[in-house]
Order: structure tokens, then C-alpha cells, then sequence
């Protein structure tokens, strides 16, 4: 009658709907679940050997009894509890101060002699964790490896039997209960039909672990397979284990918006070409540089990293292809000096020697640094280095949440990533389609000609700002980056030596135009004099002209003014006046 009571009471609690949910402290596993596992409920957590389930489920007490006031009790039927607390000393959960008073180990793992004689049951044990519970107040139970106990019982009707009354025994307490079971192997995404498949049917919540390895790489993945009344993330989670305990990587979800959009500009570290962006990089922008080998992908990105620490914001390098040593040497030959920043602990350097694992470790550690130096700008150099470390499906999605993540902590994210010379000429397509997500691609190239390789630098893509379309030559040198404008030639794109031979040539051919225009303008100059004396000349030839011409008008009006009187004079001294007075 009593057993008939309890499941009356838990299929009230049922139609009821979860309310509550019990915070794991898993990284990510909340998100994933809108809060965590069903608070009262029963969660049954399977996966193959080394997945990670005893850690999940201890992190799951540790993070109750810590932050939540909710004491716990681990059942465990695999390990001794002196072992569990041995093996986990790494993640500083300092188990030994909790288990004073909120954490408690019942160690029920069957001994190697174990002679069995006749059929148990767990009732007994139960009981004893009833008063216990009760006495401590645990609110957080884990039965850990419950597949070893049950093994010993003769039949699956057995096995069946225990496992209801586990399961009815945690739904009259209230208590929320994680049962640990193993599946069939590292390839399983879930549990086998028996003797334990059934449970995922029985309980309220169903997590699987799977931990395989695909193309040689080591991958973990984490599904949540059912969980009653609630909506959760129903894909795959890659997850790790760190020094803290077990993380899952959460991917953002619909209707997520970042925490804000930044107008304010930064620095690329090279003046021309924060012209060409109009100004620079956004703020919190993820900025994609792409190259072939030998095109100053590093050297960009160094670039970046020196102005940030000169605007006195934190920065970290992360390189996969170069030591700490190696890279402040190779940028300082290009005038970038990164050496003086990583003493005053402004810069961060850290080495691919240092971060070892897959693509998911990669980010992990990553995320982890920033956020242990209080990184305003991260540099990746170069973020290509993934996809040998994942397969291409898992390293795109690494750099996805890579990238989200950049946003949601407003930090400014430079990434290299390199194209391989050999199958690829094209800048159509980026390595792991990375492409898409960047807010900024700066694409990276050379030109071979006359026996040497020069490089070219261009925008192919800056959203939100207008941006310059135009190809520039990337110059290196002791005094920095810079960058010119590319140089055209009968149709024909010089870069270098042939650029140099050819500017030199037009230089001392405008030198020489320029003298013979000088030659020219001289003569020109000494015409134009001759023509002005010339013109002079003739000027005093017409005035003369003039004068001998009004010399002669007086002159031949004289003469017929003397011829008048003459006349006149004539005819008085022949009598003419008389004649003249006759007539008047």
C-alpha cells in the first residue's frame, strides 16, 4: 500500500509540471537545460567508460552543498569514497572541508571476496540513507555506478524490482537523485535495452555521454535525451574535462542578443590601413585575417596586438605556430615590439606547447586565459590550426562559439587563419567557413615577378562601415608596416624591384622632360624678348612715319600759302588793283 502511495504522490507531482530546477554547476549543462536538473525528480546520467559521469555527478553535490545549502550524499558502489576524494583533489572542490557537514560518502561497493548466498535487496541500505538524509538534511543524492550492485541479482525481473523501488524510494523524499549507469560502449548514444534501458523511460531526465574518437582525435559529446515538463537543447554538446570539473560548451540560443553594440573605433596598428576600414576595427568586432604562408598574417596581427597595449588594454596572443621567445624576436625584426608589454604584464603570449588536447580544449583554454588576464583584445594566430585538431564539423563549431563568445564578453577577437598554397589560389572560400562569421576579412596575397614575391593586402569585407576596395602593397621594413598603393604599368600590376626600376625610370625621365621644358622655355623666353625688341623698333619706325608724314602735310601747305601770296603780289604790281577797285 505504501508503494501504491508514493507513485500516486509522483504522478500528481508530474502533471503538476517542474517548476524548480536544481543547479548543477556545470558549465554550460545549465544553460543547456534552461536551469539545471529537475529539483525532486530523478535524472538518470549514462555513458561508456571514461566519459566523465562520476565527475558530473560529485560537481553536481559540490556545487548543491556550496552555493545552494543543499547537503548531498554520494552512493558509491564502483569506488571507495577515500579514492573518489584522492582523484579529485585536482579540481580544488575541497572535499575534505565539505565533508564535514554537507557532503557525505557512503562507500557500498561490493568487495572482491564477495561470496553471495541467497537473494538481497537495497531495502536495508536505503533505509539507513533515509535516516541519514533526514539527519543531515541532504537534498542531493547520487547513486553512482548502480549497475555493479545490480549485476549481482539473478534475473532482469530482479533488476527491475530494485530499481523501482530506488526510484520510488527518491520521489517519496522529495530528493533530487542522479542515478549513474554505463552504456554498451565509447560509440553508444544511449543506453542498452537491458537491463537498464528501460530506466530512461522510468525517470524524469535522461543524459547521455558519449566519448569517442573520430579521425584519431578525441571527442566528447553530451545529449540530453528527455526531460520531463521542460524545453532543453536537444542537439549535442561537446564537453571536457578541465581543471574545474566538467564544462560543457554551450552554443548561444535563438533570441540571444549580445550585451551591446559598440560604435568606438581601435586601431589595426597600421595607420594606412585603419584608413581604408574608415577609421579602424569596432570595438568587440571579430576581425579574419586569411593568407597563404609568408603573406605577414602574424605580422598584422602583431601589429594589432602593440596598439592595443599601447591604449594600455590587455591583450592576449595566442600562437599556435611559434614560441613565446620566437615571436617577440620575429615581430621586432619589423619594428613591432611586443617584449617591452609582456613585462609589464599588459601582454600575454601564450604558446601552442602550452594548450594541448582537440579543437574543444583549444577553446576551453582559451576562454579560460582571457579570463584570467581580463583580456580587452584576443589575437588567434592563426585559428586555422583547429581544423587539424577536430574534424571539420566539430572545428567550424569551436570557432562559432569562439567568435560568440568575443561578442558576449565585448572583446575585440583578431584571428589568422591560413590557406593552403597547394589547393587553393582562390579567396572565395576560407578555411572552416569562417568567413561568414567574421565581421571584418582582410585578405592577404603575393605576387611572384623578376625572381622575387611581393605582397598585396585587401578588404574583401568590413560590415557596418564603408571601407576601400582598392589593392595595397604591404611593405615590410626595420621602421614597420606599411602599405602603398599598387602600381600599374601598360596594364600590368608591378610590385618591388620592377616597380622600383620602373619609378626610377619615370623619375629620370620626368627629370629630363623637365629640363628640356626648362631648354624650351628659355628659348621661348629669349623669342619673346626679340619679338618685344622687335616689336619696338617698329614701334619708332611708325612714329618717324608719322612725323615726316605730318612734316610733309605742313610743308606742301606752306608752299601753297607762299604760291597764294605770290600771286597776289603779282597781279598788284601789274595794276591789278585798279581793276580789283573797278570792281568793287
Amino acid at each position: 500500500m505504501r508503494l501504491k502511495g508514493n507513485r500516486m504522490k509522483s504522478a500528481r507531482s508530474i502533471q503538476a509540471g517542474i517548476a524548480v530546477k536544481a543547479p548543477t554547476g556545470v558549465i554550460g549543462f545549465d544553460e543547456i537545460t534552461g536551469g539545471g536538473l529537475p529539483h525532486g525528480r530523478t535524472t538518470l546520467l549514462g555513458g561508456g567508460p571514461g566519459s566523465g559521469k562520476t565527475i558530473f555527478a560529485l560537481q553536481f553535490l559540490v556545487h548543491g552543498a556550496r552555493h545552494c545549502n543543499e547537503p548531498g550524499i554520494f552512493v558509491a558502489f564502483e569506488e571507495t569514497p577515500k579514492r573518489l576524494v584522492a582523484n579529485f583533489q585536482t579540481f580544488g572542490w575541497k572535499l575534505a572541508a565539505l565533508q564535514k557537514q554537507k557532503l557525505y560518502f557512503l562507500d557500498a561497493h561490493p568487495t572482491p571476496d564477495l561470496i553471495q548466498s541467497g537473494t538481497f535487496d537495497l531495502s536495508g541500505m536505503l533505509a539507513a540513507l533515509g535516516a541519514k538524509a533526514k539527519a543531515m538534511g541532504a537534498r542531493r543524492i547520487v547513486f553512482d555506478a548502480v549497475d555493479i550492485v545490480l549485476a549481482l541479482l539473478p534475473d532482469q525481473a530482479a533488476k527491475r524490482r530494485e530499481i523501482y523501488r530506488l526510484h520510488e524510494w527518491l520521489l517519496a523524499r522529495e530528493l533530487t537523485g542522479l542515478i549513474t549507469a554505463k552504456a554498451g560502449g565509447d560509440q553508444e548514444s544511449s543506453l542498452d535495452p537491458e537491463p537498464f534501458g528501460f530506466m530512461q523511460f522510468m525517470v524524469d531526465c535522461a543524459v547521455i555521454l558519449n566519448h569517442s574518437v573520430v579521425q584519431g582525435v578525441s571527442q566528447r559529446n553530451l545529449r540530453v535525451q528527455k526531460y520531463r515538463g521542460s524545453s532543453f537543447d536537444e542537439h549535442e554538446s561537446p564537453f571536457l574535462i578541465g581543471k574545474s570539473g566538467f564544462e560543457v560548451a554551450g552554443a548561444r540560443t535563438l533570441g540571444h542578443t549580445y550585451t551591446g553594440v559598440i560604435n568606438e573605433r581601435v586601431s589595426s596598428g597600421v595607420e594606412r590601413l585603419d584608413t581604408m576600414l574608415g577609421g579602424g576595427y569596432y570595438r568587440g568586432a571579430s576581425v579574419l585575417i586569411t593568407g597563404f604562408p609568408g603573406t605577414a598574417k602574424t605580422t598584422l596581427s602583431g601589429a594589432f596586438a602593440e596598439a592595443s597595449c599601447r591604449r594600455g588594454e590587455r591583450t592576449m596572443f595566442v600562437s599556435f605556430d611559434s614560441d613565446f621567445a620566437e615571436v617577440v624576436r620575429n615581430l621586432a625584426s619589423v619594428g613591432i615590439v611586443l617584449d617591452r608589454y609582456v613585462k609589464n604584464g599588459r601582454l600575454r603570449i601564450i604558446s601552442v606547447r602550452t594548450i594541448t588536447g582537440n579543437a574543444e580544449t583549444y577553446l576551453l583554454r582559451i576562454k579560460t586565459y582571457a579570463k584570467e588576464h581580463r583580456a580587452c583584445c584576443v589575437v588567434i594566430d592563426p585559428v586555422s590550426t583547429l581544423s587539424s585538431s577536430a574534424s571539420e564539423l566539430t572545428a567550424h563549431s569551436v570557432v562559432e562559439r569562439l567568435i560568440d563568445w568575443s561578442k558576449s564578453e565585448g572583446i575585440t577577437l583578431v584571428c589568422t587563419s591560413l590557406i593552403d598554397e597547394m589547393s587553393s589560389r582562390t579567396i572565395g572560400v576560407s578555411p572552416l567557413q569562417i568567413s561568414t562569421l567574421a565581421d571584418t576579412w582582410i585578405h592577404l596575397n603575393y605576387l611572384a615577378q623578376a625572381g622575387e614575391r611581393n605582397r598585396g593586402l585587401s578588404i574583401i569585407k568590413s560590415r557596418g562601415t564603408a571601407h576601400s576596395n582598392q589593392v595595397r602593397e604591404l611593405i615590410l621594413s626595420d621602421a614597420g608596416v606599411t602599405l602603398a598603393d599598387i602600381y600599374t604599368a601598360g596594364g600590368e600590376v608591378l610590385m618591388g624591384t620592377l616597380r622600383w626600376e620602373k619609378e626610377s625610370a619615370e623619375r629620370a625621365s620626368n627629370e629630363v622632360a623637365e629640363i628640356a621644358g626648362k631648354l624650351k622655355r628659355v628659348s621661348l623666353d629669349a623669342e619673346e624678348a626679340e619679338l618685344q625688341v622687335r616689336v619696338k623698333s617698329l614701334h619708332t619706325e611708325l612714329v618717324a612715319k608719322k612725323v615726316e608724314k605730318e612734316l610733309l602735310a605742313r610743308t606742301t601747305q606752306s608752299r601753297e600759302r607762299e604760291l597764294s601770296r605770290g600771286r597776289t603780289r603779282v597781279r598788284e604790281l601789274r595794276g591789278a588793283d585798279a581793276a580789283m577797285a573797278e570792281r568793287r
